[in-house]
């Protein structure tokens, strides 16, 4: 999360950048013939017992694998549901958790330990992990090494892996849109681990605010950055400040756990999480998250590994390159299932609707076709495409500064914005995006 990563973007913007399985309902549980022991920097690392498969799986986790909730949850829950899938004992596992992605020697140590007690593949799930990886792959060439949302790669043992959460951005946002307009308050407010710094994040807070206001033109959505992925003293603090200073309706967020939606519940405001389905945390304001099916990539990713028969340079050309980038067409992201005893009538109905859209092809976030809807007496919703600008408020120049004028992006009725873009230098915010 250094500055070393504004720099690497713009070389990388043509390749897959950014920080989970099912709608995490429920938390995985760890495999029963593991035991835990210790390998400093609070790590903490999960043994098999007994090899009961020739093939293993290393993991490398920011936070707990125990989690119940959140970003390293999601992944911990796609990766054993792929295990699943493909046969392999839960034995087979191995995980290093609690790594931070702020020490490069922590995450070496942690890949060196799952590479010595016989991993086949190393996945690492944090941006930050992206350096040591890199240097593993060189020092481990009969190791198959996988990062997420990450750019750097080989076309031997190292890929990256991410996503279009944008388009499920784009769909709770909708969901938050809906409500501010059942609540008669315009005022949207968005915990962010980052912001205009990262191509991730910010395409993120783009989509969110887009999808807002295809229901409710006048919603704007108000930016709290906390310059970290997962601070949870931080998440709370920074949604309670939206509340309190904005007045905020509904609380949205790119940060790993459920804090926020705790905060909204607690305030009694509405929310939209991110990584897995927060319902369960917060029942009374959560309305759908923008998730991650992360056992669609691990699972693709674990066969290819397999089919590599212990030569992992053929790794990159089982998987057809060394940057995975899946969407809602997929099956890789989505909204979680809606609170629809808390949402606004005829949430789902608009959602599945331009669900549909983009899963077809036809349309996709950031063009120059806005969005709105029609919805009849029967419930029916009929879409509403209209030629504008896709515009910001502003554009980031080289040295920093903003210009003070509206920005236009993608002239009416143009094609979306290009993926490596998306994935890699979009560093402005759409109009309605204010960040305090």
């Amino acid at each position: 999360m250094k500055k070393l990563f504004a720099l690497a973007l713009a070389a990388a913007m043509s390749l897959s950048l950014a920080a989970c399985g099912n709608n995490g309902s429920t938390s995985p549980t760890p495999p029963s013939s593991a035991e835990t022991s210790s390998t400093g920097n609070g790590s903490s690392v999960s043994t098999p017992v007994e090899n009961t498969s020739d093939f293993k799986v290393g993991a490398i986790y920011i936070t707990s694998q125990n989690d119940t909730a959140g970003y390293t949850f999601q992944h911990h829950n796609g990766i054993t549901t792929a295990m699943k899938a493909l046969g392999l004992d839960p034995a087979s596992l191995i995980v290093v958790d609690n790594v931070p992605d702020t020490d490069d020697t922590a995450v070496a140590n942690a890949i060196d330990t799952v590479v010595n007690q016989g991993a086949d593949v190393v996945f690492g799930i944090s941006f930050g992990y992206i350096n040591a990886m890199n240097d593993k792959s060189e020092a481990y060439p009969d190791v198959i090494f996988s990062h997420g949302t990450g750019y750097m790669g080989n076309d031997t043992n190292f890929n990256n892996y991410f996503g279009r959460i944008y388009q499920a951005r784009y769909l709770a946002g909708i969901a938050a849109g809906m409500k501010s307009l059942e609540l008669g308050n315009n005022n949207l407010g968005y915990v962010a681990a980052y912001n205009r710094e990262y191509a991730e994040t910010c395409s993120g807070i783009n989509a969110f605010a887009l999808g807002a206001q295809s229901a409710n033109p006048d919603a704007v959505v108000y930016v709290n950055k906390i310059n970290t992925w997962g601070d949870e003293a931080l998440e709370r603090q920074a949604a309670q400040a939206l509340i309190d200073t904005y007045s905020c309706g509904v609380i949205s967020q790119h940060c790993d756990s459920a804090q926020p939606q705790l905060v909204a519940q607690e305030n009694n405001a509405f929310g939209c999480g991110y990584n897995s389905d927060m319902t369960e945390q917060a029942p009374n304001a959560h309305l759908t998250s923008a998730i991650w099916h992360w056992n669609v990539y691990y699972e693709t990713a674990i066969k290819a590994a397999m089919d590599c028969n212990g030569d992992a340079s053929k790794f990159v050309e089982n998987m057809g390159g060394n940057a995975y980038y899946a969407g809602l067409k997929e099956g890789f992201v989505d909204a979680s299932p809606l609170n629809e005893s808390i949402a606004a009538p005829n949430t789902q109905a608009v959602m599945t609707a331009v669900r549909d859209l983009m899963i077809s092809g036809e349309w996709d976030v950031f063009s120059g076709v806005r969005l709105s809807y029609n919805i009849g007496e029967d419930g029916s919703v009929e879409i509403v495409k209209t030629d504008a600008p896709l515009q910001c408020d502003g554009v980031e120049l080289k040295d920093g500064a903003l210009v003070d004028r509206d920005f236009e992006i993608v002239p009416a009725g143009g094609p979306s914005v290009d993926d490596g873009v998306i994935k890699g230098s979009m560093n402005y915010n759409v109009a309605g995006v204010i960040e305090g």
